[in-house]
Formats: C-alpha cells, sequence, structure tokens
C-alpha cells in the first residue's frame, strides 16, 4: 500500500504529525501496533490532560541540547498549541499556567485529534508490528506484520520505552538505529527513586513538604522543593521526580548518589535552633517525641531521633545537647539512592536519537534524505507541568509540515 507520507506511531507526536502532513495535501497513513492510537494521552495530567504550560522556557528541559529543543518550539510555540486545539474545539483553562482542557478529561484532547485525523482523511492501520524499513531511491519501503507500506515521506514517531502498557514499547530506537542514527541510552526519568536505607520504611506513607537536593559524588547537581512521598522502597513526589533524571544517569553510571531532604524548608536552621531552645523552658518536661510534635509527622519525628540516636521517650531537659543535632538532621536528611523504579513507572524517558543527527529547523534525518523524527523517541524530555506534551506537539507539527514541502 502507497502513502505520500506514513507515521510510524499513533501518540501525541504522531497524530499531529499526520495531521499537519494531510492538511497540506500528503496522502497520509498511520501504523501504529497497539489497537488504537493515542492511548498515553489518556494517562496525562492525572486523566486531566495537561497541553502545556505558558511558563515554558529553556530550562523546562533537562536534555543536552536544549538550544535544539527551543529552536524546533519556537516554530510550534505554547500559543500555537493552544490554538490549534482550540480550533478542533478544544477550549483551554489555565491553572497557574498549566494548560488544560476545559472540560478536565484527556479524552476530550484525544477524541478531537481523531475526528481530525478521520477529517483529513488520514488512514490508521492499528496492530501492526515493524519488521525493517529499507530505501530504494527515493521509496521507502516497511515490511510489516500485515505486508509492505510504501511512501516518499516517513515520520518515525513510536514514542520511548516509558510506560509500555500505554504502547510506547521503544521499538523506535531499533528502527533508528538500523537506519544509522546513534541511539543515547534510554533511561527511565520522571521516576521514583529507590533507597536501601531501613529508615524508609519507618516513614512509608507520609507526604510532606520538603526541598530535595541531589548529590552525585558530593556535587550538587540538582533541586526542587514540593510534596515529597516517602515509599517503603525510597522517595517519590514531584519534586522527587523533577531531579530523578539526573539521580537515574547517577546511579546508572555506578556514582555516589544521594537525595538530601530539608523537611522544614520554610524554616532557616537558625531560627528553628532558636524556636525549639526556647520552648526547652516551658516544655522541658516533654519526651523528645512528644516535644517535636506539631513540627514534623510523627513518623518522621521517630526517624529523625533514631538517626540522631536519640529515644523517643528522652526527657528533653535531660537532652539538650543532641537538639543541634536533631535539627541539622531535619534540615539536611540523607537518602542514599541505589535504584530507581522501571520504565514501567516512569513518565517519560532521557534518551533516544542523537539530536545532532536530526535538523532543528524541520526534524528531518541528517543521514537518510525524507526521513523524519518526532516525540519522545528523540533525546528530549523535561520537567513535569505539560513539556513533554509541548515537545510531542512542537516536533510533530514541524515534521509533518517539512514532509509536506
Amino acid at each position: 500500500m502507497y502513502f505520500d507520507c506514513i507515521v510510524i506511531g499513533g501518540g501525541a507526536s504522531g497524530m499531529i504529525a499526520a495531521i499537519t502532513a494531510a492538511k497540506n495535501g500528503l496522502n497520509t497513513g498511520i501504523l501504529d501496533h497497539s489497537d488504537r492510537v493515542g492511548k498515553k494521552i489518556l494517562q496525562t495530567g492525572n486523566g486531566k490532560c495537561n497541553i502545556t504550560n505558558t511558563a515554558l522556557q529553556k530550562d523546562c528541559y533537562l536534555c543536552d541540547d536544549k538550544d535544539f529543543v527551543m529552536d524546533i518550539i519556537d516554530l510550534f510555540s505554547v500559543s500555537d498549541t493552544m490554538d490549534f486545539f482550540q480550533s478542533l474545539g478544544i477550549y483551554p483553562k489555565s491553572k497557574n499556567g498549566y494548560i488544560y482542557p476545559n472540560s478536565e478529561q484527556a479524552s476530550s484532547v484525544l477524541d478531537v485529534l481523531r475526528l481530525e485525523l478521520e477529517h483529513q482523511k488520514v488512514s490508521i492501520n492499528t496492530d501492526i508490528d515493524i519488521i525493517n524499513i529499507g530505501k530504494t531511491d527515493d521509496l521507502f519501503k516497511i515490511n510489516t506484520t500485515k505486508g509492505q507500506f510504501t511512501c516518499k515521506k516517513l515520520i518515525i514517531a513510536t514514542g520511548s520505552n516509558a510506560a509500555p502498557k500505554s504502547g510506547s514499547d521503544g521499538s523506535g530506537y531499533k528502527l533508528a538505529k538500523a537506519l544509522g542514527h546513534s541511539i543515547v541510552k534510554p533511561l527511565p526519568a520522571l521516576v521514583q527513586l529507590k533507597s536501601d536505607l531501613n529508615l524508609c520504611k519507618m516513614m512509608s506513607g507520609v507526604r510532606s513538604e520538603g526541598k530535595v537536593q541531589l548529590m552525585v559524588d558530593d556535587e550538587l547537581v540538582a533541586s526542587d522543593t514540593g510534596e515529597v512521598q516517602y515509599t517503603d522502597y525510597g522517595i517519590s513526589g514531584i519534586p522527587v521526580f523533577q531531579i530523578s533524571r539526573f539521580a537515574v544517569i547517577a546511579v546508572d553510571s555506578n556514582r555516589k548518589t544521594e537525595v538530601v531532604i530539608d523537611m522544614l524548608p520554610l524554616i532557616n536552621e537558625s531560627d528553628l535552633v532558636t524556636m525549639l531552645k526556647s520552648r526547652i523552658l516551658d516544655d522541658g518536661y516533654k519526651t523528645m517525641e512528644q516535644f517535636l510534635t506539631g513540627l514534623l509527622n510523627k513518623k518522621l519525628v521517630g526517624a529523625v531521633l533514631k538517626r540522631a540516636n536519640v529515644n523517643l521517650n528522652d526527657i528533653v531537659s535531660n537532652k539538650i545537647d543532641p537538639l543541634e543535632k536533631i535539627i541539622s538532621i531535619i534540615k539536611a536528611f540523607v537518602v542514599p539512592i541505589t535504584g530507581f523504579n522501571s520504565f514501567e513507572n516512569a513518565q517519560v524517558c532521557s534518551g533516544g536519537v542523537k539530536t545532532s543527527e536530526i535538523n532543528s529547523k524541520t526534524m528531518q534525518s541528517k543521514i537518510v534524505s525524507d526521513l523524519y523524527f518526532a516525540g519522545e523517541l528523540v533525546d528530549v524530555d523535561g520537567i513535569c507541568g505539560g513539556y513533554n506534551l509541548q515537545w510531542a506537539w512542537s516536533s510533530g507539527y514541524v515534521a509533518g509540515f517539512a514532509a509536506s514541502k
């Protein structure tokens, strides 16, 4: 079966690439190995689909080549994305710059994309696996489990290894490599971190505001503040996700990796010392556990005191000396990082097709003419907040538009 343009992968970037190519006159088809396109969109933004973010800037992306990312986003910006979806019937709702559909349903976003694919007469071919891709003269030959497809323009938008249950299995890495491209090792990003610290089990189930600082070989690499989730295997929560990319790479490289948590980020250490010491006169009769009640979650108090080698039932007036040690632990609770959760738990991946091998104005391969890439398959990843979806929209649009020229 022949198409002017074939898009391999029916995720966010693949769908907008196909819509754009078809709008610009190309007979376009999508090949996807899932039973339906767009599954992963339903998981985004906790089912509400955080389409994009008006606070987008270069530092929202954590990959090595941020200029490459911004070159593409400049061609299809946040405002372009909002206009595009509004033209399809999605009215944007802003929550502190986080843009959602007014319906607050990810299914609304997927529905309008599917309707537009149908309107643009894009052929959607599902339950299909790619065996190999070859190119003869100006024609790509794609051998699949459902026969051979041919096209003049090929866009690979298969996604990464993250969230394989949504249909994102990383198969595009092999296809890109077979076509001559280099792959930066894919690793989980926006993912929970594991620790062998016994105190993790004591703190499990607690959600508490904290500042997390990632230390690699005793040097500060990244930090973030927000609700930290303590689990029986380690730590989670948005601030942990935001630093996880660098932690995963460090652990994978067998480097010393630690997260230092400030459990009371809104109070500086000297003020905390003054505050607690001033209470000793009135509250010195209390046990250490009672004395710290109301300052921290009870489970965190237990973990802090255990690390300080102070008994929960010790009387405060008899244990003034360890107080500063306890405070220093509260302000810098060290969690050694020994692992990370799998691709199944990751929202995105670091790594992918090297950006140096892709044109930053067209998403076209510098190695194979008329071959384009889009989305998470490329070595681009960002922090939480709609930035990874914006990359999908921008790269998909640019690839689809360039393919039509």
